[in-house]
């Protein structure tokens, strides 16, 4: 018996999250994934990245394919947790641009998370701005055999 009733489904029933929802489990992660365009074709790039205010802040080395395709770009970032065992788990995307920041004091949270990525002479500091956000939620596979 479901006793949560107000929990809203998309129309492949999965749950809908809240922008607070998404913006909690997104703090939970360490590594998301960038997209975005070089050379007129898209391009998905793992990153580490820690949320400083309403920003996304991900480090970028000089010369790069993030670093040259970050400038004022429109992108998508992606960020989601899966169980293989349960088949449980989230998916959060956010849609923002992203543009070259000055190094601000960055929280010990926010700096841990960056730091094997901040090289003082080689790269810089990217945010993206968390202009949209959705995120979607799928429960565990039943363990009884049915289809849910």
């Amino acid at each position: 018996m479901n006793l949560v009733t107000d929990v809203k489904r998309d129309a492949n029933g999965l749950e809908v999250l809240t922008a607070d929802e998404c913006l909690d489990l997104v703090r939970t992660q360490a590594v998301g994934r960038i997209g975005l365009s070089s050379g007129a074709l898209p391009v998905v790039l793992p990153v580490h990245f820690a949320i400083v205010g309403d920003e996304i802040m991900i480090c970028a080395r000089q010369g790069t394919t993030l670093d040259a395709a970050t400038r004022k770009a429109i992108v998508a970032f992606e960020v989601d947790r899966f169980d293989a065992d349960t088949g449980a788990g989230w998916s959060v995307m956010v849609q923002g641009v992203a543009r070259r920041t000055a190094r601000p004091e960055l929280p010990p949270v926010a700096r841990q998370a960056l730091e094997r990525w901040l090289e003082p002479h080689h790269s810089h500091l990217v945010s993206v701005s968390i202009d949209f956000i959705s995120g979607r939620r799928i429960d565990a596979l039943p363990t009884d055999g049915s289809t849910a």
